[in-house]
Formats: structure tokens, sequence, C-alpha cells
């Protein structure tokens, strides 16, 4: 009886549970370090120098040793430091809308965006890209063209609802047209599976709102009503993360078209 159940359907699906997660903590390596190195800082006495300005140095560092390691190539790199562009983009319309802020001094910081805030991008372009490889994903049915033309106004979209009706909705619509029938191939201990791309998209917001809870508990940025006491981000930002991640998968995607040195 213990050989049937070390060994059966059961223990197969337990090994296979256990290795996506793992897998899934080593895309996030990125990330994990990142949020630490975030955590780290609250705990340091007083320095003449600013905890922001110090985390730039952290995640450059960081890119450095992944890069150096190999746990990630050069194309990576590449979207990686995209990400981390058009992260900062988005962050000084943002802030200078109020939407946030990073309420911290620091010298390494413009229109009131630290340059560090990049680097919270460049974490989720890192996941995908690793994950791309320790997954070893396929893509099926997939939609380049459409697929970035819809990501591209989304983007557009988080600048222009400030001025201009808000099309996230349609967007949303629009998104899930262009990838329907569109399926992610991956393997888990040696096992294939298939996962909708548009469900992938919001299992990805999830986690990232998550993180978005940890991120804004450790002072990386505040919301206006986090200002005089952290409160949870609201759900609505799941909706919000699910859509950006389009983004980034479509930098990430267009990266994959030309094979480089595999990562570790």
């Amino acid at each position: 009886m213990l050989t049937t159940i070390t060994t059966g359907p059961l223990a197969s699906s337990v090994r296979q549970l256990l290795d996506f997660a793992w897998t899934q903590t080593r895309s996030c390596a990125f990330a994990i370090a990142l949020m630490s190195g975030v955590a780290a800082s609250t705990l340091l006495p007083g320095l003449p120098v600013a905890r922001y300005d110090l985390l730039v140095a952290y995640g450059v560092l960081l890119t450095l040793l992944f890069w150096l390691r190999g746990w990630e190539n050069g194309r990576d790199v590449a979207v990686i430091t995209l990400c981390h562009v058009i992260g900062l983009a988005f962050e000084l319309v943002k802030v200078s809308l109020g939407s946030w802020s990073y309420p911290e001094p620091a010298v390494l910081k413009f229109a009131g965006v630290p340059l560090y805030g990049g680097f919270l991008y460049a974490a989720v372009g890192s996941y995908v890209c690793r994950a791309w490889h320790l997954f070893d994903l396929e893509l099926v049915r997939y939609r380049p063209r459409a697929t970035a033309l819809v990501a591209a106004a989304i983007y557009v979209n988080f600048f222009s609802h400030h001025w201009l009706p808000d099309a996230r909705w349609p967007l949303a619509a629009l998104l899930l047209a262009v990838t329907l029938g569109t399926t992610v191939r991956f393997t888990v201990h040696g096992v294939p599976r298939r996962m909708p791309l548009a469900l992938s998209f919001v299992l990805i917001g999830f986690f990232l709102w998550v993180a978005e809870n940890v991120a804004t508990y450790l002072g990386a940025w505040r919301y206006p009503y986090q200002l005089h006491g952290w409160q949870p981000v609201g759900v609505e930002k799941i909706g919000a993360w699910s859509l950006l991640i389009s983004v980034t998968f479509v930098l990430a995607a267009v990266s994959r078209t030309r094979r480089g040195p595999r990562p570790r």
C-alpha cells in the first residue's frame, strides 16, 4: 500500500506541484532579491546615503550578478533594461499626476521618481524571461502583431485615461480576443502542460498584486491613502496588472525569435 501511495498518481501530482512551485521561485529570483534588499534597507541605521540611492546601486549589482552568473543572457538583460526604461516613463507620468509617490529623499531622483523605481518593472521582466527558459515555454497560435498592438494601446491608456475616457475594459476585451486560442506550453517535472495565455496574464496579475502589497508595506512607494499608515492595495489592481503584464510579455516574446545562450 505504501509503495502504491509513493509511486501512484497522487505522488506524481504532488511532485509536479512542488516542482512547479520551486521553478516559479527560481523564476522570481531577481524580484525576491530586490524585495529582500528593500526590506533590509528599512532596518539600516542612519546613513549618509539615501535609501533610494542605495537601492539603485543594489539593483545594478543584481543585474550584473544575474548576467555574469549566466542566469540571464544578453537578450534577457536587454528586455529587462527596456522594462526599466518603460517603467520609469510610466512612473514619471503617474507620480506627476499624484497616483502614488516616493516620499523619501534621494539624490538619484528626477521629478519625484527615484531611478530605483525602474527596477521594480525590471524585476517583472526578469521573471518573464526566466520563466520562459526554466519552464521551456512555447507559444501555440500566438498572434504577435495583434497582441503587440493591443499591449501598446493598453500601455498608452494607462496614461491617457487621465484626460480621455478610460478604455481599459474595451482593451481587456480586445486582449482576450487576440489571445483567444493562444496557449502556453510548458514543462513541469518532465510532464508537458498547457495553459491559455489569457489565464496566465490573470494569474501573474494576481501575484503582482500580492507583491505590490508587500512592496508598499516595505515603503517601496506609497499610494495617497497609505501616506499616514499602510493599507492594503485595492483588488482592482489585479485587473490593471493583468493588462500591463501583456507589455512585458510582448517584449520577452520578441526576444525569443532569436535564441541566445540558454541561462541556467
